[in-house]
């Protein structure tokens, strides 16, 4: 279903207020809850609800032969699939633009913040290599699947089990209690610019109402780094509105990571 124009002027003049439909404050984000092992056979698995967006994250692990340029490193593969029964929006057949997008910034949270090591997935260099699968379903996409997509996904990867192995076969069903080697937990975290105003979370209605989008990965370990940045639309960002959204990503993305399980 289509916002019209005249809800979109509501949202911007209310976000200019400081104010929201649903009464939140501008960096406020719905109430999230995180459940893992939903999937049996997956090697990780969890699901996120943030208000009503839900999203489901899987991880399985296979066997393979490494890339010539990393015989001793795993690898890593993140695809996202949407459902029509999760928005009216989404159609069925080949990853849509979207789909596509959604995966590539959830790979890049995790790859650039060196999330996994990688090296320690290596079996038998140049020969075998564990490769990492993480699969993403939207059930519900009421708004800010991005955010609620990499927190399933990193809370997936954080539950995963290595299956057991024999020789160079992989025996399916029979977990270890070994886990991935995890060294750090990236947090997404996306503005979107409505009216003159930046907001988390949105819904449906403030995401199709905002005009700028900026997805800003982050670990907050040891020291925070910033691993990735996407930006989406044709409105320009300045470098000033940029550092600010970096410190509230900061203390939002904190905030966060304090749901992972």
């Amino acid at each position: 279903m289509e916002v019209s124009d005249v809800t979109k002027r509501r949202i911007e003049e209310m976000a200019d207020k400081g104010e929201r439909l649903d009464e939140r404050k501008l960096l406020e984000f719905r109430p999230i809850t995180i459940e893992l092992n939903i999937a049996k056979q997956a090697e990780g698995s969890a699901r996120v609800k943030m208000g009503d967006t839900e999203v489901i994250a899987g991880v399985k692990l296979g066997a393979i032969t490494p890339f010539t340029d990393s015989p001793d490193e795993g690898c890593l593969m993140v695809a996202a699939e949407l459902w029509p029964l999760a928005s009216d929006k989404f159609e069925m057949g080949p990853p849509s633009i979207q789909a596509i997008e959604l995966a590539r910034i959830i790979d890049r949270g995790i790859r650039e913040s060196h999330c996994i090591d990688m090296k320690k997935l290596c079996i038998k260099e140049g020969e075998l290599v564990w490769a990492v699968y993480v699969d993403i379903y939207p059930i519900n996409a009421d708004g800010n699947l991005i955010d609620a997509s990499a927190l399933a996904a990193i809370a997936a990867l954080k539950s995963a089990v290595l299956p057991a192995l024999e020789g160079e076969k992989i025996k399916y069903g029979e977990h270890t209690t070994k886990k991935l080697p995890m060294n750090k937990v990236p947090i997404t975290t996306t503005f979107y610019k409505v009216g003159k105003s930046f907001i988390l979370d949105p819904t449906v209605p403030e995401e199709e109402s905002a005009k700028l989008r900026l997805s800003i990965a982050m670990t907050f370990d040891k020291e925070e780094f910033i691993h990735a940045m996407q930006k989406a639309g044709d409105t320009p960002i300045t470098e000033a509105e940029v550092s600010a959204l970096l410190e509230i990503a900061s203390r939002e993305g904190k905030k966060l990571a304090e749901n992972l399980p």
